[in-house]
């Protein structure tokens, strides 16, 4: 293995040490730099070769979650054009991925309200990511502007994270109940975009 190689690995470890000390106890303040190197198996010193502190960790970490999430959505994607329903499709490969990333979704869920400022928005800008990515999908598939589609992305978002941060806390029977419910739950969205008419304005 080459010296870049060894280097891309261990700061690889150091990522996936975090994300293995976070759980519903502990958000990314609560962990420290000597715990994740400990964890990684790497001295304290060694960690500011790959990282300059925590909070770049932290950020690194919000950014892995979001690419996460975006391939989670490619994933339903390829799903649904073997034959596969859209919304069943999307929140089974949603539920499968919060039950094997539990810490990568606990991450997004508490560092949205989370006191770090900057963690704050690097995950806001991650969940717009998104719900750009299901507007343009949406946009392909419905053939409609990219104005309501980017609503109804947003509404569908907001409803399966709020169905995920529910679901990670109960058992898989629990969990398949609410899968059921924000099937239904979609599919209200999606059948109220449809006929939705947005409403003409004074000036036009």
């Amino acid at each position: 293995m080459s010296r870049q190689e060894q280097k891309l690995k261990t700061r690889q470890n150091i990522i996936d040490a975090a994300f293995g000390l976070l759980d519903e106890q502990r958000s990314l303040s609560a962990i420290s730099l000597r715990e994740v190197s400990r964890a990684a198996g790497i001295a304290p010193t060694s960690f500011y070769r790959h990282f300059k502190d925590m909070d770049e960790l932290g950020l690194t970490l919000v950014d892995e979650a979001g690419l996460a999430l975006r391939q989670l959505m490619r994933q339903a994607r390829r799903r649904i054009a073997s034959g596969g329903g859209v919304i069943d499709t999307s929140v089974d490969t949603f539920m499968e991925f919060i039950t094997a990333n539990s810490n990568v979704f606990r991450l997004l869920l508490r560092e949205h309200t989370g006191t770090s400022a900057a963690y704050r928005l690097a995950v806001l800008r991650e969940i717009q990511h998104f719900i750009e990515e299901l507007s343009d999908y949406i946009v392909e598939s419905q053939g409609v502007e990219y104005q309501l589609a980017n609503l109804q992305a947003e509404a569908m978002v907001r409803l399966v994270f709020s169905a995920g941060a529910e679901a990670l806390e109960v058992d898989v029977a629990l969990r398949e109940g609410i899968g059921t419910r924000v099937k239904a739950q979609l599919r209200f969205v999606q059948l109220g975009a449809r006929s939705y008419r947005p409403p003409i304005t004074s000036g036009s």
